[in-house]
């Protein structure tokens, strides 16, 4: 039997991860240990308590003011305390993260094989998305096998150096876990009643932190006021400083509604019912892909170069009009709004976490 050490520990991590832990527990020539650092807290339990998963470590390394060296710090200490541990066969990381960076860094110290699922993604600005390009960049350098989202994730690597053999097109598993969630039936408070559109708006990078946040939510304001048939819905970050932002710009606006954040069943499906959604989220591109949902994209670059050509996405940053503009145009131009609505599998097809709990399995010579 061979042991392969999951590490994660953002929410958005473990909406990854979740299809691919569940894969991987039903081979029975793998045992499966879950650490979670806790980089983020509650919403990354929310996650873990929806899906039944509960790990075998808590690092528990949150705090109040945490910094990028702090996080590193931490996880580099008691990741590698776990590893002299468990001497695992393989660590197995996901994405972008400063947990995932860390924990690559730690198993290449020790000399243990490193899996990277979503690898190859790139913006080639070192400071945009900071500090996920630079994380995701350093995993690829260190990392044995690379589950590649897409083909152009795929080519990325190899023009990095990275030989072919040991890239692997999976998909995303965000598809496998938006599928698992999605309800034919599902029902919600916050549906808008009769006609009324329903937008989804979700504002969290760094990158948004400093000035831009109130540039972006007064665009999504005047879409509010001049368009009083849509319904807006904000699942608020935990971040003070966004929380402070959105009640001082949002505030008496009847049809925007800022909520806690959700568990993924419930955004998946709100998600599915929407008209478009503006975001700065990374998944969320995939995810509103995968159901033809327009995308009004709030950041300055995106690592899914695939939207610009096949749904003609623009990068609109912190434009106030703009973003405006291109509400208005998919309210109101149902030519435009179709365009920007076809839905595509070019994230994947739902069978991501299989493919890579396959590979892993041949990649340790397991033998069922």
């Amino acid at each position: 039997m061979k042991r392969v050490l999951i590490v994660f520990g953002t929410r958005p991590e473990a909406i990854k991860m979740c299809p691919v832990i569940k894969e991987l527990k039903t081979r029975r020539n793998l045992d499966v240990k879950i650490v979670v650092t806790g980089q983020h807290r509650s919403m990354l339990d929310d996650v873990l308590r929806e899906n039944g998963i509960i790990p075998d470590y808590d690092l528990s390394i949150m705090k109040v003011g945490q910094t990028l060296t702090y996080i590193t710090y931490e996880v580099l200490l008691k990741v590698e305390s776990v590893i002299r541990e468990l001497l695992p066969d393989a660590v197995l990381v996901h994405g972008d993260t400063s947990s995932a960076f860390s924990a690559a860094l730690v198993a290449f110290y020790n000399h243990i094989p490193i899996f990277h699922i979503e690898a190859g993604l790139r913006t080639y600005d070192m400071m945009n998305p900071y500090p996920e390009e630079f994380n995701r960049r350093a995993i690829s350098l260190v990392a044995s096998y690379h589950f590649a989202p897409t083909e152009t994730a795929r080519d990325n690597l190899i023009k990095e150096g990275i030989k072919s053999e040991k890239i692997f097109v999976t998909g995303n598993t965000v598809i496998d876990a938006l599928i698992e969630n999605l309800r034919d039936d599902f029902e919600h408070p916050l549906l808008p009643r009769g006609n009324d559109k329903l937008i989804i708006l979700t504002v969290h990078r760094r990158e948004n932190l400093n000035g831009n946040l109130e540039r972006i939510f007064s665009a999504v304001k005047k879409i509010a006021e001049q368009f009083p048939f849509v319904k807006i819905i904000y699942p608020i970050h935990k971040n003070e400083r966004i929380r402070a932002a959105a009640k001082k710009v949002f505030s008496g606006v009847e049809n925007i509604e800022i909520t806690e954040p959700m568990c993924a069943s419930v955004f998946h499906n709100l998600l599915r019912k929407c008209c478009f959604v503006i975001t700065d989220s990374g998944g969320i591109q995939e995810e509103a892909s995968f159901l033809g949902k327009p995308i009004i994209l709030v950041r300055k670059c995106t690592e899914r170069k695939e939207l610009l050509t096949f749904i003609g996405l623009k990068v609109l940053s912190d434009n106030e009009f703009e973003i405006f503009r291109e509400a208005e145009k998919l309210l109101i131009d149902r030519e435009f709004y179709q365009k920007r609505a076809t839905a595509s599998e070019i994230f994947g097809d739902g069978h991501a976490s299989k493919k890579i709990a396959d590979i892993i399995e041949f990649a340790l010579d397991i033998k069922n």
